[in-house]
């Protein structure tokens, strides 16, 4: 199991923006064998910063995911509207494993 964290810089004057192209990933990562765990927007704090999580069965299970979204019409279309609305400046990737008890 590999959770991928997504850390944006968002332009906070595009928050509902952001929102919008958040509630367009989260049935694509699921219709791709991912779990999603969620996106959280600023609160609290910087006003600049949103996150991301999702899960994969494996490392593997995610590259099927990336390698199909480039060809999915519907993944094409959140890519475009991040580009279209600006609302993502800059983003950074981190894969983590759990540890249960």
């Amino acid at each position: 199991m590999v959770t991928c964290y997504l850390r944006y810089v968002i332009d906070p004057t595009k928050t509902a923006e952001f929102e919008q192209y958040a509630k367009m990933w989260i049935p694509l990562v699921n219709k791709f064998g991912g779990q999603h765990n969620g996106y959280f927007l600023p609160s609290e704090g910087a006003n600049n910063i949103a996150l991301a999580l999702f899960t994969f069965p494996s490392l593997a299970g995610y590259e099927v995911y990336r390698t199909k979204s480039f060809d999915d019409e519907a993944c094409k279309a959140a890519f475009e509207f991040a580009a279209e609305t600006a609302c993502i400046i800059s983003y950074e990737r981190s894969f983590f494993r759990p540890v249960f008890e």
